[in-house]
């Protein structure tokens, strides 16, 4: 997709913005990082029944516009020295929001599935129209095997991460039976590592469950240590091979994605958690570990499959603390709160298939027992708050 940059109009300095909440909120660095990268989050939500498009314009405008500011608000460089992005409240007109594409019908009739995916695919190469708020429905009313019909909603991820925009969603969501009450949200799980917050044990646990506290935190340290070296060697010199998961620099167009996806049983996926002894995640991770490496030796035609090829990802992780998801609900955040992890892939063919999730297991384990997230966080911030996007671009292309 092309780059895009915040539009080029003069809007009032630091000290006009007094008394205009929302239009004076600057840019965060995470959004001005996510703004230089022109990323999206694309929301593909598939009905039960086919789509009531007045219901939904009517939705927009009563629930999510209201909620959410940004959703009415443009970029815009202020008048200062620096020029510096913020947002601008604007007047919004839903019907320039909302798509509603003509597919052809014999694709429709042959493979609906597939053209689901291949048009959430397109929406990675059509540039948004800046002159309004950088978010669009989509609407497909043709059925699936998995859903009667098909709702996409594209949003420029600077507006938001996704924590903001599924609280957003739910906030927005109310009962058949009750329209008045907003919807419960799950408990917190109860999580155990290092990187949570642990209360000092009690006297009368022992001596034993106080060294067990103190040691958490020496465990803490030098995750956060091991993490952290790792994170600067991969800034400055380790990298992946080239392969076919890793293109060279120039191989192929930088801007192009393909949006895939594969529908699995939560039931299944629980029941090797439990098996196990591990986490969703873990269990997913190990899974993602398993298909690529699955699909890299089938593509390649290389056959020394004991061998193990370092392929790394970055996953963004939402910093917001857990502690009461309903408060969310009932007060929707915008912004981006974001850190991330390296988390490695073990590509590589095992003879045990569950030798993926053992490996994943232990990987996350370290990963929850650091400050990783945390000082990623602090990191971007700090690098685009005081050098710049460009900057931060530069050093992960190092």
């Amino acid at each position: 997709m092309a780059q895009n940059n915040p539009l080029s109009v003069r809007v009032p300095t630091e000290g006009e913005w007094e008394g205009n909440s929302m239009a004076g909120e600057p840019m965060s660095p995470t959004g001005r990082m996510m703004e230089e990268m022109n990323a999206y989050m694309v929301l593909v939500m598939g009905l039960g029944e086919p789509i009531s498009l007045p219901a939904f314009l009517a939705g927009i405008e009563t629930e999510l516009l209201p909620r959410f500011p940004r959703l009415r608000s443009i970029q815009a460089m202020d008048a200062s020295k620096y020029g510096m992005p913020r947002w601008v409240e604007t007047k919004v007109n839903v019907d320039d929001h909302i798509i509603v594409p003509r597919l052809d019908p014999a694709i429709l009739a042959s493979d609906p599935e597939k053209a689901i995916e291949d048009y959430v695919a397109s929406l990675s190469m059509l540039p948004m129209d800046r002159s309004r708020p950088l978010w669009d429905f989509h609407f497909l009313n043709f059925p699936t095997s998995e859903a009667a019909s098909t709702v996409v909603m594209r949003l420029h991820h600077s507006i938001g991460d996704g924590t903001s925009l599924m609280t957003l969603l739910m906030a927005s969501s109310r009962s058949t039976t009750d329209p008045s009450r907003l919807p419960a949200m799950p408990p917190p799980p109860r999580r155990k590592g290092a990187i949570y917050e642990q209360s000092r044990p009690p006297l009368s646990d022992g001596s034993l469950a106080f060294l067990a506290w103190i040691w958490s935190y020496f465990v803490l340290a030098w995750h956060t240590l091991v993490d952290f070296m790792l994170l600067v060697a991969t800034l400055l010199f380790l990298k992946d091979p080239y392969t076919l998961l890793k293109r060279a620099n120039g191989g192929g167009d930088p801007y192009r994605r393909r949006l895939v996806h594969r529908s699995i049983s939560l039931d299944d996926i629980k029941f090797i958690k439990t098996t196990m002894n591990c986490t969703v995640n873990d269990v997913l991770v190990g899974v993602t570990s398993a298909a690529l490496s699955r699909y890299y030796f089938r593509k390649s035609g290389d056959t020394n499959t004991k061998r193990s090829i370092s392929l790394r990802s970055i996953i963004p992780v939402n910093t917001r603390p857990i502690s009461n998801r309903q408060t969310y609900v009932t007060k929707v955040e915008t912004g981006n709160r974001l850190g991330c992890l390296i988390c490695p892939f073990y590509i590589a063919l095992y003879d045990d298939p569950l030798e993926y999730i053992r490996e994943a297991k232990r990987i996350m384990h370290r990963k929850k027992s650091s400050l990783e997230v945390i000082i990623t966080q602090v990191l971007i911030d700090f690098i685009v708050k005081y050098f710049g996007v460009k900057v931060y671009r530069l050093l992960c292309t190092l």
